[in-house]
């Protein structure tokens, strides 16, 4: 068994390189991204990179791992203790806020999907993760699911918006920024008595 000291510094390390692993896979994706550069940002050989984790590949899935995680830790810390409407408000707003002040998570989110379509490996861990997020929305947001779909379909649309650079002040001017960042109808409809309302949704 290796001392305390010399596990803690392993450990240590392996978070330095998923940190700097996230950030350039989010810019080069799995393809596009040598583990020179990662290891470069992180201050080690790649030699010792390889010594961490054993492939390319299994470093990318760990930081797809790591972003949807964190993803959930944001939604499960916006709910706590609310529900209802109040959950889905305050889920939302944190997903906003995540996206504006770290651009990482919206990068590793648009490269996980992407290796998805040649990835069999990535895909499984990708849908997985997808699957426990939208669990967490349903389970801490008190959404029905169709009402789930929805809001989780509009996370989609606020990446797509976040990744063209598009918000509410461009829409004056920009037919496109008008649309995207318009509130859709169905989500309208998340901010009243489903019954009340008459949704179709519940």
């Amino acid at each position: 068994m290796a001392p305390r000291g010399v596990r803690g510094s392993a450990e240590e390390r392996r978070e330095d390189v998923l940190n700097a692993a996230m950030v350039e896979f989010a810019k080069g994706g799995l393809d596009g991204t040598s583990t020179e550069a990662i290891a470069t940002r992180a201050g080690i050989s790649q030699p010792y990179l390889f010594r961490l984790y054993p492939s390319k590949r299994a470093l990318f899935i760990a930081a797809v791992e790591r972003t949807f995680t964190e993803v959930v830790r944001v939604f499960e810390e916006a709910a706590a203790g609310l529900s209802g409407l109040e959950a889905k408000h305050a889920m939302g707003e944190a997903y906003d806020t995540l996206l504006r002040e770290d651009r990482t998570f919206l990068g590793m989110q648009l490269q996980a999907y992407a290796a998805c379509c040649g990835d069999d490996e990535v895909r499984a861990v990708t849908r997985r993760h997808l699957g426990r997020l939208w669990e967490r929305v349903v389970t801490d947001g008190g959404m029905s699911e169709q009402l789930a779909q929805a809001f989780v379909a509009h996370g989609m649309l606020c990446n797509l918006t976040a990744a063209l650079g598009v918000d509410e002040s461009q829409a004056a001017d920009d037919a496109l920024a008008r649309r995207m960042t318009a509130k859709p109808v169905v989500l309208d409809l998340m901010t009243a008595d489903p019954i009340s309302a008459g949704s179709p949704l519940t």
